[in-house]
């Protein structure tokens, strides 16, 4: 079983030492096809959907019968509006619609221990005891966060986001505040470093181990 220095945040000492599951966080753990799955499915509850054009109904033009239908010699034509006419109607064009779809829970679990498991083998995971510092300002996270060498697009996890943390880390530059329940593999994958506090983690860390004892209990029964 691995393990993973535990700092302090605002000195950067480190203060203790944390077991991780290897269920969890081995390197056989990472699966990209799935991540690559998960990203998409991500991606596409995302999309707004409203992309649309006007049909036969809602151009402008009048619905009068341009002219009698024999004896003219020339086509039949109900209306200006008609698709086949410039500034007609557009057939079968794109609709607002929803571009979710359903995505099982188990993959998507599964998909979190990849990037879970991904961002410890790069070295971009960090656990510190507390994200809760005794100033809620934003510079004093800001120098925290610069000595665990934390200055690009970071995102942080904590168990219960409280008051000071909230107000410290919001006004940082590419920096995110989640709470465990929160995060999604996307969010993993999309900054480059995580940092967790103890208690995220190893909630986290239980919430998971128990899926994989089930899904372990199942393959046997």
């Amino acid at each position: 079983m691995a393990t993973i220095d535990v700092i302090e945040l605002g000195g950067g000492k480190t203060v203790g030492s944390l077991e991780l599951a290897d269920e969890i966080f081995a390197p056989d753990q990472i699966n990209e096809a799935l991540l690559w799955e998960a990203v998409k499915h991500y991606r596409a509850s995302m999309r707004q959907g409203t992309a649309a054009t006007k049909n036969k109904k809602l151009v402008s033009g009048s619905g009068k019968k341009l002219w009698k239908q024999k004896g003219t010699g020339r086509a039949r034509v109900g209306s200006v509006r008609s698709p086949i006419w410039r500034h007609g109607g557009t057939v079968h064009g794109p609709q607002p619609h929803s571009h979710d779809y359903a995505f099982p829970r188990k993959k998507l679990l599964g998909a979190l221990r990849s990037a879970l498991a991904s961002k410890l083998a790069d070295g971009k995971l960090t656990v510190v005891e507390s994200l809760e510092l005794a100033d809620a300002k934003t510079k004093v996270y800001r120098t925290a966060l610069d000595n665990l060498d934390a200055k690009r697009t970071t995102l942080l996890v904590d168990k219960e986001a409280g008051r000071t943390l909230v107000l410290g880390s919001r006004n940082l530059h590419r920096v995110e505040l989640m709470e465990t329940k929160e995060v999604h593999p996307y969010d993993l994958l999309r900054y480059e470093r995580a940092i967790f506090s103890r208690a995220a983690i190893e909630q986290l860390q239980e919430s998971l181990k128990k899926t994989v004892s089930k899904r372990k209990h199942a393959e046997v029964a």
